[in-house]
């Protein structure tokens, strides 16, 4: 147990992944807390001889996290898609694109201490006084992972170091 303590001492990032963790573990079992993750494709609209392209998502500045959780996921996946997808400030950009407000972002870093690529990158958005848009991408996460989390540590979304995100 002592061994394995100091190993979260010394990497602050597993740390941060606790949240993403429990969101991953949640919906393998088949709870879910929130709604319902966003569909890859649209699908046909039910009596519809014809499938009408589903509305793009949108910024709702008044409303909540999960309103919100649809567009974060889409600007998440199209960097992913593109070549700067393990780069965390090309997710910070395309956030604040997207008109997130980049005050209200973190992101770790994407290089170890050592200077080699981080195995996972995580970022996020504080959503009003208790939310926060989370998003984890890298070798080790597979395909994106997008959820709404709980602020932790006095309105922070990220646990553990954290790099400038800049003006």
């Amino acid at each position: 147990m002592r061994g394995s303590q100091a190993v979260l001492v010394r990497t602050p990032v597993i740390r941060s992944l606790a949240p993403v963790a429990l969101v991953v573990a949640l919906l393998l079992s088949g709870c879910s807390a929130g709604s319902p993750v966003p569909s890859k494709s649209p699908s046909a609209t039910a009596g519809s001889a014809t499938a009408s392209p589903a509305a793009a998502p949108e910024l709702h500045p008044d409303g909540s996290a999960e309103d919100n959780l649809p567009l974060f996921a889409a600007v998440v996946a199209q960097v992913w898609a593109g070549e700067s997808r393990i780069k965390g400030g090309a997710y910070i950009d395309a956030l604040t694109a997207a008109g997130f407000a980049r005050a209200d972002m973190q992101v770790t870093a994407d290089e170890s201490t050592v200077g080699n690529p981080a195995e996972s990158i995580q970022f996020s958005v504080r959503w009003g006084q208790e939310q926060c848009l989370v998003g984890q991408v890298g070798p080790s996460t597979g395909d994106p992972v997008t959820s709404v989390l709980p602020q932790v540590d006095g309105g922070k979304c990220l646990i553990g170091k954290t790099v400038p995100v800049g003006p």
